[in-house]
C-alpha cells in the first residue's frame, strides 16, 4: 500500500473556496460513508478545520486512488477543473509524512506554533477509529505525527512566544503580577480582541472578572459565560480601584479613562501595580498615565513589538526543529519499508514450517514410538534450525527495504526459496 494525501489549505486555496470543503459533523459522516465505496482506497482520515481539508489514505496505485479521490472531492465543492489545479495540491508517499508531521506540529498552521491544529489532528485520527476507515499504516502515521508535535512543543516551548495582540497581552500581565490567580480583571469594551485577552487571562488563572459595555446586555452575556460581573458603561471608573488589570477595547472617538482619574486611584495608598492594556484604535486610555507611579501601560504599537519579537522567536524554533523532523519522518519510513516485505518474509516462515512439519513426520514414521521427551527434543531442534536458518535472510531483507531496495531483495528471496505470494 502507498500514502497519499489530497486537499487544501490556506496555503493554497483562499477562504471562499475552502469553505466549499468545509465539513460539518453531519457532512462528515455523509463523506465517510462515501469513501468506503471507494475500490481504489484503502484506508482514509479526513482532517477539516477552518483553515484545511485534507484526506490522507492508503492506496494499491497511487495514481488510481489520487484520480478517485480529486473527483469525489472536485463535485462534493462544485469546483471546475481549472480550481482543481489551482487550489488542490496532492502529498504522496514521503511528501505526505513530512506534511502531516509538519501539520501536527504547527509548522503548517496559519500562526507557526499554534496549538489548537493538534487537537484537531488526535480528533480526526480518533473519529476514523471509531468509523474504522484508519488501517495498520495510517494508524501509525498518525500516532506517530501526535507524538512528533507534542515532543516539538515540548522541547522547543515554540507555543510559549506570544504571536498574537490578545495572547501578548496575557504574557505582559504574567510578567509584571506573576501568579494572576489573586487578579481582577476589568474589561471595558466586550468587543473580539478583548474578549479573546480575557480567554488568555482566564487560561492563566484569573478568576475575578469585571465585565462593561455600551450595550449592558452584551455585558452581561459576557459575563455570564465567564463567570464575571456585568458593569453598567457609566460606573466601570467607579471598580478602577478595585482591578488589577484593565482592559480598553471600546469603539469611541476619545479616552474613556482619564489620567487625572488614575492619579486620584493611584492616591489612595494602593500598594499593587494598575496595569492597562489599550487595543483599541483610537485608543481608550490617556497615555499621560504612565507618567503615574505604580501604573503601567501598553498600547496596540507596544504589544505589535512584543508579537514581532514573538514570530522572531517561533522561526527560530522551527529552524531548530528541522532535525527533529528528519528524524522522525526517517523513523517512520525506515518502519513503513519494512512492511513491504512482511508478506515475503510470512510466506518463508510459512514455507519453513511446512517443510519442518513434513520432515518431522517422515522422521517419527521411520522411529517408530518414542517417548515424550524425545519427540519434544526432536520437534524443538528442527524448529530451531528453520528459525536460524531463515534469520539472516529476513534480517537483510528488512534492512535492504529500509533503504528502499525491499521489492527488489525480496522478489529474489522468493525465487531462492520457491515461494508464491497468494
Amino acid at each position: 500500500m502507498h500514502l497519499i494525501a489530497l486537499g487544501m489549505n490556506h496555503r493554497t486555496a483562499p477562504v471562499e473556496v475552502r469553505e466549499k470543503l468545509a465539513f460539518s459533523s453531519g457532512m462528515m459522516q455523509s463523506v465517510v460513508t462515501d469513501l468506503k465505496g471507494f475500490p481504489s482506497v484503502g484506508g482514509f482520515i479526513v482532517l477539516s478545520t477552518c483553515n484545511r481539508t485534507e484526506i490522507y489514505a492508503s492506496v494499491l496505485r497511487v495514481q488510481d486512488g489520487t484520480c478517485d479521490l480529486k473527483r469525489y472531492l472536485c463535485g462534493l465543492a462544485q469546483l471546475s477543473e481549472d480550481e482543481v489545479s489551482r487550489y488542490f495540491h496532492v502529498w504522496r508517499c514521503e511528501e505526505v509524512v513530512e506534511h502531516l508531521f509538519c501539520v501536527a506540529a504547527g509548522l503548517d498552521s496559519m500562526i507557526l506554533g499554534e496549538t489548537e491544529i493538534q487537537g484537531q489532528v488526535i480528533d480526526a485520527y480518533q473519529y476514523a477509529c471509531s468509523m474504522k476507515t484508519s488501517d495498520k499504516i495510517l494508524n501509525t502515521l498518525f500516532q506517530d505525527a501526535i507524538r512528533f508535535g507534542k515532543r516539538f512543543r515540548s522541547q522547543t516551548a515554540i507555543d510559549q512566544h506570544p504571536v498574537s495582540v490578545s495572547y501578548a497581552a496575557v504574557e505582559l500581565a504574567r510578567s509584571v503580577f506573576g501568579n494572576l490567580s489573586d487578579c481582577t480583571v476589568l474589561i471595558i469594551g466586550a468587543g473580539e480582541m478583548g474578549e479573546l485577552a480575557l480567554k488568555h487571562l482566564i487560561a492563566r488563572g484569573v478568576k475575578t472578572v469585571l465585565v462593561s459595555n455600551r450595550s449592558y446586555a452584551r455585558a452581561c452575556n459576557i459575563a455570564q459565560e465567564y463567570g464575571g460581573e456585568a458593569i453598567r458603561y457609566d460606573h466601570f471608573l467607579t471598580r478602577l480601584d478595585k482591578s488589577d488589570i484593565v482592559i480598553g477595547c471600546t469603539a469611541a472617538a476619545h479616552f474613556v479613562i482619564h489620567a487625572e482619574k488614575v492619579r486620584q486611584v493611584m492616591a489612595k495608598g494602593r500598594q499593587r501595580p494598575l496595569f492597562f492594556i489599550d487595543i483599541a484604535v483610537p485608543r481608550d486610555i490617556d497615555p499621560a498615565v504612565k507618567e503615574i507611579p505604580g501604573v503601567i501601560l501598553y498600547n496596540i504599537d507596544d504589544l505589535e513589538e512584543v508579537v514581532l519579537e514573538g514570530m522572531q522567536e517561533r522561526r527560530k524554533a522551527a529552524l531548530e526543529a528541522e532535525g527533529m523532523l528528519l528524524e522522525a519522518v526517517g523513523e517512520f519510513l525506515n518502519w513503513a519499508s519494512a512492511l513491504t516485505v512482511v508478506p515475503t518474509i510470512r510466506a518463508l516462515q510459512q514455507k519453513g514450517n511446512e517443510i519442518m512439519e513434513e520432515e518431522l513426520r517422515r522422521c517419527f514414521n521411520r522411529l517408530g514410538e518414542t517417548d515424550p521427551r524425545t519427540e519434544k527434543v526432536i520437534k524443538s531442534m528442527a524448529y530451531s534450525i528453520v528459525n536460524k536458518l531463515l534469520h539472516t535472510p529476513t534480517m537483510r531483507l528488512k534492512e535492504y527495504a529500509s533503504r528502499g531496495d525491499g521489492q527488489v531483495y525480496g522478489e529474489m528471496l522468493e525465487d531462492f526459496f520457491g515461494v508464491r505470494l497468494e
